[in-house]
């Protein structure tokens, strides 16, 4: 697994455009009460940043709020945006818990092309299995090839089994089949891959529709998760994909993958504060361990640069 070191390296590198874009419009805050022109400028700066309209007027009022009763400098003001960025991601910060009964938890993964899907799926494996879960993945995207053998190669790497059928195949079929593998072999956790097109929006819902019904009839619960993946470096795109997602597939949960250094990581606080759903990790690079649950504040604290200020 990542250490806690490297770990907080690389969310300093994920965060690191919206954190520079935030400081640099902050920089040279005298003390003193805050301006209308220098408010507007924080509320700008916020937007630019990727946080979102919603958290930066919330933000803007905690200022004025917080201004009446004292003077502000710089460091006074990342300290609220730290708080109040902390407040959203507080309520969404939620790890994936294991907690179905009967076996297996069915977790439905869904996703545009590109937006590390298949990749998020072994690093959710390798995530469970840390965690002495048994896990089976499911090839349930049977309209790319590639996404068939890349879902292999990567099971093969995370050491868990594969049900999987050829290109083209009736992915709720695999699904029943790997329903059946899972509770007669007594897995945990079931993790299924889905195709990502949203080209054809009526094609991919009737499919994932399907799937829905194939499993409902061998659990009621079942799928009890189904988790949206979302590539940070896409911006306000990611919103776009909750919005559409969430209509089509009843999204119940979100992670964000490829939170490096080119990252617009303010998009994850957008994300929490608009839709209020539960975002279970974050991605920080390629390694299997680099995908994990994160704390609310040192994402905050690195989002506002605070550290930055106190060191």
């Amino acid at each position: 697994m990542t250490d806690d070191r490297s770990w907080h390296d690389k969310l300093l590198g994920g965060f690191r455009r919206t954190s520079d874009r935030l400081v640099g419009n902050l920089a040279g805050l005298g003390a003193g009460r805050l301006t209308d022109e220098q408010l507007d400028e924080i509320e700008e700066a916020l937007i630019a940043s990727d946080l979102g309209p919603e958290m930066a007027a919330r933000i803007r009022r905690r200022l004025v709020e917080v201004g009446v009763e004292r003077n502000m400098e710089e460091l006074g003001v990342r300290l609220v945006v730290a708080e109040e960025v902390e407040r959203a991601l507080a309520r969404v910060a939620k790890p994936l818990e294991i907690e179905a009964f009967p076996r297996p938890q069915v977790i439905l993964v869904i996703g545009v092309n590109g937006s590390g899907k298949t990749t998020t799926i072994a690093k959710l494996a390798h995530l469970f299995a840390e965690q002495d879960y048994g896990v089976m993945l499911a090839a349930g995207d049977t309209f790319r090839a590639a996404a068939i053998g890349q879902l292999a190669t990567w099971a093969e790497r995370a050491g868990v089994p594969l049900v999987s059928g050829k290109e083209g195949g009736d992915a709720a079929g695999i699904v029943y089949e790997a329903v059946k593998q899972a509770t007669a072999t007594g897995i945990d956790v079931l993790i299924v891959d889905t195709a990502g097109r949203l080209q054809n929006k009526r094609e991919l819902m009737d499919e994932l529709a399907k799937i829905k019904r194939v499993l409902g009839r061998l659990n009621p619960a079942s799928p009890h998760d189904v988790v949206l993946v979302l590539d940070a470096t896409t911006g306000q795109n990611a919103l776009n994909q909750i919005e559409v997602f969430r209509d089509l597939a009843g999204v119940t949960g979100l992670v964000m993958t490829k939170l490096d250094g080119t990252a617009r990581g303010g998009v994850l606080v957008a994300a929490a504060e608009k839709y209020g759903l539960p975002v279970h990790a974050i991605g920080v690079g390629e390694g299997m361990g680099d995908l994990r649950p994160f704390d609310p504040r040192e994402v905050s604290r690195i989002v506002a640069g605070v550290e930055r200020v106190q060191k």
